[in-house]
């Protein structure tokens, strides 16, 4: 099973590969798969007569007791082998419905094979959460194939639509299935059935699982996404919403009635729902004249008769329930292939303009009269034989209540009378001659379907007639799954294709005879239908409730966001205040001793720290107050010296240093002083606020240090850093004890880089390196001759009032120096203070002396590579450690070490957390240097080009 479900994504990962090589031939050998999968269901047959299942286990996430459980027993064999066998004939289908040259294939043929191995994994599962994560599957996969390209604005719609609703369903249908675990202390499906448990729980959890199986059947008053998914091209809406994606909330419901049927209001929302759901798609139905949704509609009500079949909780009802899944997965998907035959050749699927297609397409003609036979229930087709099944098991009573019984089965006579006039509408409107209508012609001869293209139909509505004659072979099969349910009569129901006369024929007959007069009275019942209209629909009532969400968050953006970065900021610490600092007075648990510092100087240091940061309050230069913020993050370093923490004082340093200068780059765009002065009431609340929460944080920090109960984890690391045979605790922790969180920080690194540029740049991160033209190069500074010599390769390209030549000596004398101090640190961070991250930092502010000595150009110079490079580079470094630990035989990410005399060197040792930190230090160099590019070079370019733009506006610049 689970090769089966490999190879049907692996097919979806190459499938646009495969067409790129073979064109729409591809879909022919992408077929294989789901028809290997179901001669692998077919060979399991024996065993799921026999009443036994077949099971694959395999560890997942061992941490949380997690297993890939798979299961095939009688119910997920009928399921197993539709799911398959109609999704191999749909994609041969697609080999001729799909243009030849059509841009949208590989992604069609990619997302089909792929749903197929989603929906197939769906019923395989045993394990709740893997049933929850390919159910979620099926809902992304459908999406993409109902908005297509999404070049069509109906079809993002309706994507948008099913995805909003199937999502919601399935996230109710999670804590539903989470819930039932709990109560029955299992995650198999197989064991809560056994034993779901009881009491408010299960209850609950019961609604929230059914929630999610309406909302993915399309059940009223979820069912209008259905119908809007019509604009799905005709082979998704034949496979998802009529053999495939809808039958998944059938199949749950299936699943999980033989242990939760009798859970207090189970029966009351399944068969209220299926019945109300069955007349509603009915009735809907013999309103429309597109014949694809006509189709759903009818679609929608069939879906409602299965699910009051298989959730009533019956073995008769049950059994007459999953013959009816075969049927309708065989013609309703039959019908909507021969609709695709029919909008392919004429271009149209509106029967008022078709006319005269019985003769011109016979086979599709004959094919779609099959179908339609089996779906309005007559013999010999598979159709008749489910809702015989069905007629006979609620006419003898086969529910606990018979006034239910009586009820259900009225509604299903009456919606099945729908189904025979809807039905009846269907064929008349495909394929009868109408009068003073010409005949349809095909759009062009190439339409013309040929036999590969009436494969499918063909073959789906001729099962359909050899399942109902073969009715007492099916009824084996069906037995197995009935078995599981309660037997509410006094002996078993049998699948057959005729029973004598009973009752059932007779209701049969009825159902018929008054379709057929409902069909032929279709002109006054149109007209009573738009009499009678329904005021509002569910689709409406559905955009409705959008558009008030919509309203809703305008009103409250308009109020709550009103432009004030300290109003907001003031908000969000008058409720840390609030709440988190009245709970911490009135529960919190105060040290037995205060102790102010340990040294003086830790005094010293925290008395400054407090004026600077006052003096930063009081500052109204933006320059002078980013400078005098900078100095508290110095004296956190020198707290951190003072600690005995020299590592975290060097990282201190150079990270207050480098965002120091990032403050300073973005500050040239911004007016030197801080506008907005507020008056003293404002200044007085504001200030306030800060002290309060100064004040909250320290006492927080106070009682969370004395509410440690339990031996710190760190207590270890002294220990693991000489297993891991260095010295450096913190370094060590970084890129070994806690290398995956490391290795987590550098994706957020790279994330963050990545969004400062393109928040920068408009034309790519190569629109602001000293990637110059020569001449650009080149160019002397307007208004005085170049030097003969310049200290720094660009410094001439910069004006002369922006260079310094103290600074470019300094620069052209320490740069280097610099570098190779950024390796050792690099290098010796395993032992003593620095690391990759240090030394980065250290190598970044080289960069950043360079930029300011000789422009962007001379950044450019200094470091002529693509910032993305590095931290792409680095972040595959640091992963391939993971692997060379694997290799190795250790776990990822695990420190291995080696030892050895080599010549000349003589005793060298080699961890291989030092390329982790070569990576930590190439991420953090690239994102130094994103930083400068994007914020200085970039602005720097920008700001030349307005100065020739504009010379008066270039002068104010420079004043």
């Amino acid at each position: 099973m689970t090769v089966l479900l490999l190879f049907h994504f692996g097919a979806g990962l190459v499938a646009p590969l495969l067409v790129r090589w073979w064109g729409r031939q591809a879909f022919l050998a992408l077929a294989l798969v789901p028809a290997a999968g179901l001669g692998w269901a077919l060979s399991r047959l024996p065993t799921a007569l026999d009443g036994g299942e077949v099971r694959e286990r395999f560890p997942w996430v061992t941490a949380l007791e997690l297993e890939v459980v798979l299961r095939l027993d009688a119910l997920a064999l009928v399921f197993a082998a539709l799911v398959t066998g109609v999704g191999a004939l749909v994609l041969v289908y697609c080999s001729r419905y799909v243009e030849p040259g059509d841009e949208d294939t590989g992604r069609l043929a990619g997302q089909l094979t792929a749903f197929a191995g989603a929906m197939l994994g769906l019923v395989l599962a045993d394990d709740v959460f893997l049933l929850y994560v390919f159910w979620e599957l099926t809902t992304v996969f459908s999406y993409l194939l109902i908005g297509g390209s999404g070049a069509k604005v109906a079809g993002r719609r309706a994507a948008g639509q099913a995805l909003i609703l199937t999502t919601a369903g399935g996230l109710a249908m999670l804590v539903g299935l989470i819930m039932l675990a709990q109560a029955s202390g299992s995650t198999l499906l197989s064991e809560i059935v056994a034993d779901p448990g009881s009491g408010a729980m299960v209850v609950t959890g019961t609604v929230l699982v059914l929630l999610g199986a309406l909302t993915k059947s399309a059940m009223v008053p979820f069912h209008f996404w259905l119908p809007a998914a019509m604009q799905a091209p005709t082979p998704v809406s034949a496979y998802l919403h009529a053999a495939a994606m809808v039958k998944a909330g059938i199949y749950l419901v299936a699943r999980l009635a033989p242990g939760l049927a009798d859970v207090p209001g189970w029966r009351a929302v399944v068969l209220g729902v299926g019945v109300t759901t069955m007349l509603v798609g009915g009735y809907r139905a013999l309103r429309q004249h597109d014949l694809k949704l006509l189709l759903a509609f009818g679609t929608v009500s069939q879906l409602g008769f299965v699910l009051t079949l298989v959730g009533a909780g019956s073995a008769a009802v049950g059994a007459a329930g999953l013959a009816m899944v075969l049927a309708h997965g065989l013609f309703k998907s039959t019908l909507f292939l021969s609709v695709g035959v029919i909008d392919h050749a004429t271009g149209t699927r509106d029967m008022r303009e078709l006319s005269g297609m019985g003769r011109r397409l016979p086979v599709v003609t004959a094919a779609a009269v099959l179908a339609s036979a089996s779906m309005a229930g007559l013999p010999p087709f598979i159709g008749f034989v489910g809702k015989e099944a069905a007629f006979t098991a609620l006419w003898d009573g086969a529910l606990p209540d018979r006034t239910a019984a009586t009820v259900v089965l009225v509604g299903i006579v009456v919606g099945s009378v729908f189904t025979v006039a809807y039905t009846a509408r269907f064929l008349w409107g495909a394929f009868a001659r109408k009068p003073g209508l010409p005949d349809t012609a095909p759009a062009d001869l190439e339409h013309e379907p040929g036999p590969l293209f009436l494969t499918a139909p063909v073959v789906l509505a001729l099962v359909g007639l050899a399942g109902g004659l073969a009715a007492s072979s099916l009824d084996p099969l069906v037995a197995a799954y009935a078995e599981t349910l309660p037997q509410l009569l006094p002996e078993p129901e049998h699948l057959a294709l005729w029973h004598g006369l009973t009752p059932a024929l007779g209701l049969s007959a009825l159902t018929l005879a008054a379709g057929v007069a409902l069909f032929l009275a279709r002109a006054p019942v149109q007209r009573l239908q738009r009499r009678v209209a329904v005021p509002a629909s569910a689709d409406t009532g559905y955009w409705n409730v959008l558009q008030g969400l919509d309203r809703t968050a305008v009103v409250v953006t308009g109020t709550t966001q009103r432009g004030s970065l300290p109003v907001y900021l003031g908000v969000i610490l008058v409720t840390v205040l609030a709440l988190p600092g009245g709970l911490l007075l009135a529960r919190g648990s105060w040290p037995a001793e205060w102790r102010l510092w340990d040294n003086p100087l830790q005094a010293v240091t925290g008395a400054l720290v407090l004026v600077a940061a006052v003096l930063a309050v009081r500052i109204h230069q933006r320059l002078a107050a980013a400078v005098v913020v900078g100095l508290t993050g110095y004296g956190l370093a020198v707290l951190f010296v003072l600690h005995g923490a020299p590592d975290l004082a060097l990282t201190q340093v150079l990270i207050e240093t480098v965002t120091l200068v990032a403050f300073v780059l973005v500050l040239r765009k911004l007016p030197l002083e801080i506008g907005g002065h507020a008056g003293p009431r404002v200044r007085w609340s504001r200030g306030a606020v800060a002290a309060g929460v100064g004040v909250f944080m320290g006492l927080a920090s106070a009682v969370a240090l004395a509410a440690r109960e339990a031996r710190p984890v760190s207590a270890e690391y002294s220990e693991l850093a000489e297993e891991a045979h260095g010295k450096n605790i913190v370094n060590v922790t970084l890129v070994d004890i806690r290398a995956w969180d490391t290795f987590g920080e550098l994706s957020v690194v790279l994330v963050a880089a990545t969004g400062v540029a393109s928040l920068v740049f408009l034309r790519g991160r190569a629109g602001a390196v000293a990637q110059a033209e020569p001449e650009e190069r080149q160019r002397a500074p307007r208004g005085r001759r170049a030097p003969r010599r310049d200290w720094l390769a660009a410094s001439s390209t910069l004006a002369p009032r922006r260079r310094s030549l103290v600074l470019e000596v300094v620069t052209r004398l320490l740069f280097h120096a610099i570098l190779v101090l950024s390796v050792f640190l690099l290098f010796a961070g395993h032992n003593a203070p620095g690391g990759g991250f240090a030394g980065g930092l250290v190598a970044g502010l080289a960069l950043v002396l360079r930029y300011l000595a000789g422009g962007r150009y001379e950044l450019g110079a200094a470091a002529p590579v693509d910032p993305g490079v590095l931290l792409g580079l680095g972040l595959l470094l640091a992963g391939g450690t993971g692997v060379v630990g694997l290799a190795l035989g250790a776990e990822v990410l695990e420190t291995a070490y080696f030892e050895a005399t080599v010549p000349v060197l003589g005793h060298v040792t080699l961890v291989t957390a030092l390329f982790f930190d070569i990576g930590v230090y190439l991420v953090v160099v690239g994102l130094v240097l994103d930083v400068l590019r994007s914020l200085g070079a970039e602005l720097d370019r920008q700001e030349e080009e307005g100065e020739d733009e504009d010379p008066a506006e270039a002068e104010v610049i420079a004043r």
